[in-house]
Parts: structure tokens; sequence; C-alpha cells
């Protein structure tokens, strides 16, 4: 597999593009194409294959869903499915006529683009509670459409941002069948997230062929071991959705079953998707630093991956991390209350990073350490923290961030 650029529309058939209309109703109706102006950002994206591809998605198990996941679950019922219409600044939930503009967006989308309205997946992330301003998408409709290009990743990316402070992207490349077959994903996500499949969004092209079963059973087993495997504040969004489309113009002999070809289209998209993942986490909000644990020696999967998720989940182990405290007992007492089994006087703690990697409990009791190089190694861009159980074979991996005086701060006056 190779990295290359490109996003969305680095697979063949691909075309995609952002523009500022002003969702937000302060801007309504003023429409730019997707470049840094002094009005806003870009807030409506949308990504059109050449043909018809097959289609998958997972949705946040949250009870409250926005009405755009609605429409799109509608939509995919065939397995189907042309493109995808984004807006941000407007989760477009729990709002008087969530469904009816939902589904306004796709009409809009399909008018544009000589399409049906079932053609389109529709994804809405912002603020939750507040009529969509539809009016202000119906004037970008067009310009939106216009702007579609093989280069319009970047502004698509862009289009889909809340308080996400970099842009998330990524495409690779992968021989099947014979054919360079490519994946190209964007995504958002920074606060509200805590995905069961927090605000996240990803969606994902190939010109792989193969059947929408694949895709799904694909998707499906993957998503649980990355993006549900992320938290940055523990909410869990009403608008996480994760959508894959296949357009097939790679060439290679469609993929009807589990046999070597969706093998290795299985682990591209599974490194897409943790690539993604791990972005995610990185640019929680106000974090300045990724943190990764790891959990082996366990007796099963489904153990590592709740004690995992229990110590990246956890306030006073993300305050730790920000303040590079080599507070392993708080490590301990998350995995304590995660309601997983396992033997504490087992358990081995080590954190780690660029800088080196330091034992800070053994079998359960603190070690004698170097405080100043634990700083020293905590201080980095990402910590990793490895806990061995010792009592199995199974492990897992999780991802979160620090927790900053800075998310306070955005999530004070988030409506503002």
């Amino acid at each position: 597999m190779k990295t290359i650029s490109g996003g969305v529309t680095a697979p063949k058939g691909f075309r995609a593009a952002g523009v500022y209309c002003g969702v937000k109703a302060s801007h309504a109706g003023d429409v730019t194409p997707a470049v840094p102006t002094t009005r806003g950002k870009p807030d409506l994206a949308m990504i059109l294959s050449d043909c018809e591809c097959t289609a998958a998605a997972t949705y946040t198990l949250n009870r409250v869903k926005a009405a755009p996941l609605y429409v799109t679950m509608s939509h995919l019922e065939d397995g189907v499915c042309r493109g995808v219409v984004a807006n941000s600044g407007n989760a477009n939930a729990c709002a008087p006529l969530s469904h009816e503009n939902a589904e306004k967006m796709c009409e809009l989308a399909a008018a544009a683009t000589g399409l049906q309205p079932e053609d389109f997946v529709v994804a809405s992330t912002g603020v939750i509670g507040q009529t969509l301003n539809i009016a202000a998408i119906e004037k970008g409709m067009p310009q939106v459409v216009q702007q579609l290009s093989e280069e319009g990743s970047d502004a698509a990316a862009h289009a889909i941002m809340t308080t996400d402070t970099v842009k998330k992207e990524l495409a690779l490349t992968v021989t099947i069948g014979g054919k360079p077959v490519t994946i190209g994903a964007i995504a958002k996500g920074s606060g509200m997230i805590h995905p069961n499949m927090g605000t996240m969004l990803c969606f994902i092209t190939t010109d792989c062929a193969i059947t929408s079963e694949m895709l799904s059973d694909a998707l499906h087993d993957i998503v649980p071991r990355t993006f549900n495997r992320v938290t940055v504040d523990g909410d869990t969004s009403t608008n996480d959705m994760c959508v894959v489309l296949a357009n097939g113009l790679a060439g290679n002999p469609q993929i009807e079953w589990k046999d070597d070809d969706y093998t290795l289209f299985y682990k591209a998209l599974h490194q897409v998707c943790e690539q993604m993942a791990r972005s995610i986490a990185a640019d929680g909000e106000g974090a300045s630093r990724l943190i990764t644990c790891t959990v082996t020696g366990a007796r099963s999967e489904d153990t590592a991956e709740r004690l995992a998720k229990a110590v990246v989940g956890s306030s006073l182990v993300k305050a730790a991390m920000f303040g590079a405290d080599a507070n392993w007992g708080r490590v301990l007492c998350a995995m304590g209350y995660s309601k997983a089994p396992f033997r504490p006087e087992y358990v081995d703690v080590t954190f780690s990073s660029i800088q080196g990697d330091i034992l800070v409990c053994q079998k359960g009791a603190g070690v004698d350490f170097d405080e100043d190089l634990a700083k020293k190694i905590l201080s980095q861009d990402e910590v990793v923290i490895s806990v061995n159980l010792h009592e199995g074979e199974d492990q897992a991996t999780c991802w979160g961030c620090d927790l900053t005086y800075e998310y306070v701060k955005i999530n004070g006056d988030y409506r503002s």
C-alpha cells in the first residue's frame, strides 16, 4: 500500500468541491468559492462520482439522531449512490423542518446535477436545535456543482470542518486483481467525539469494484476497530456517519466473496479508517497531544478494548497527560471502573514517546523511575500508554487526547 495525495478525488471518476454559502444565519445568501475570506469558511461540500456506486454506511447509536441520517438510511436501502452533499454550521438535528430540509438538500443537489434525490447521501454538522438555513444552501448549490473538480477534495475537506483546526484527508493505492485500486477519504471531528456506530463525519471513496454486501461487511467490521475506539470527551454525537462509495472504475475483477482480493481491500480500508481515527483524536478540541493506549495480554479483544477506551477517556488521565504528569495510578483507576475483567496484581504500565519509554508500574505496584525523563516523554505530541495484563493473547488500541483549558473555552460559548 502506498499513500498518495488527492483525498476523495484520488480514485478514478470522483470529483468534489466546497463553497462558502453562509449556512449560519448571519451570513445567509453570501456565496463564494472555498478560498479564505473575511466572511467565513467554506460550509457546503459535494462529492460526486461519474457513475453509479455501490455504497455502505454506519451511523451513530445515539437514540437522538439527526434528520440527515434517516434520509441517508432511506437513500442507501438499495445499496447504491452517486454522491454526497454536506454542510457545516448547522447539524439539522432536533430542529423545525429538519427532515424536510434534509430531503430538500438532496433535491437541490439532484436539480443541479441532473440526477435524482435518492442518488445522494446527505450530512450536516454544527449546532443542534436550530433551523437549517436552507435558503443559503439553495443559493450555494449551483456554485458547488460548478466548482466540482478532480482537485476538489481539499475544498470539500475544509467545508465540513467545524471546530477542527486541521483538515483530515488521506488517499492510498493498493494492487487488487492486477489493477491499481485507490481509496480516498475526508473526515471531520474534534469535539463531541465518542463514536458508537463525536461530531464525526467520514466520507470514503474508492474505484474498487466490490459488491455493496462485501463493502458493508468490511465497513461494519472495521468501524468498531477504528472510529469506535476514539474518544475525545465521552459525548456521542447525534450526527456521526461514515459512508463508503465504490464506483468500480479501477477495473479489477469485482469482489463478491471474502477471498484474497477482499482481504487486500479490507486491509487498505482498515488503514484509511485507522489513520482518519487517529487524526480526529489528535485534533480533539483544545488538545495539545494525541494519547494512544494499547492493552496487550488480554483474555479477549473486547476486554482489551474496554480497558484501553476507559484509559483514554478518563478525564483525570487526560488532565495528567496535559500536565506531563506520570500519574500512572489514574490509569489503573480508569481500568478498575471499566467493568472489564482483569487482575490488577498482574498489570504493567509503560509510558513512551519519541523520547523513549519508561516503566512506571509493575505487577500492579509502583516502581522507582526518573521523573524528569517521564516528563520529557510525556511532553511530546503523541504519548503511548502501554498496558500489559499478562493474562492472554489478545490486544486492542484506542485513541484520545489530553484535556486542556481550551476545551472548556471552546464549549462554553459554542453556539456563538
